[in-house]
């Protein structure tokens, strides 16, 4: 009797079936947690910029930028360049601004924008808080 070696094709068919199923749980899991990553560095940049415009405020008694965000500021994120995927904007007067972070590139679509406000009222997706920041969100 001659003795064989390998794997059936049956069995091959079962290994990759097993590892399609692993992977269709798997990649939705890491999608979001890419998500969540970026929303967290577009967080932070609000933030960095919330505390740009409040030097500048300390300097010149106002909130009211000549050219906009870039005066104090990066206008993407990822701050250090790279392909962005998010813009920040800003909505200035003497007195107030708002922060927004609008996701393009790679996040559009997939996120919604989130806002700062001066007062520090944070906004995402309608409701009056940031997704990391509690439950309810």
């Amino acid at each position: 009797m001659k003795n064989n070696s390998g794997f059936t094709l049956v069995e091959v068919i079962i290994v990759v079936a097993i590892v399609a199923v692993l992977a269709s749980i798997a990649y939705p899991s890491y999608e979001q947690h890419i998500i969540k990553s970026k929303r967290s560095e577009a967080m932070a940049a609000l933030i960095n910029a919330a505390q740009a415009m409040e030097r500048f405020r300390v300097s010149n008694y106002s909130y009211d930028l000549p050219n906009g965000l870039s005066d104090v500021f990066a206008i993407q994120v990822p701050v250090d360049g790279g392909a962005k995927y998010y813009d920040l904007t800003v909505v200035d007067t003497a007195s107030t601004y708002t922060l927004t972070a609008t996701p393009v590139g790679s996040m559009a679509g997939k996120d919604s924008a989130l806002t700062l406000t001066n007062t520090g009222l944070r906004t995402w997706n309608g409701k009056n808080c940031w997704p990391e920041g509690s439950n309810d969100c």
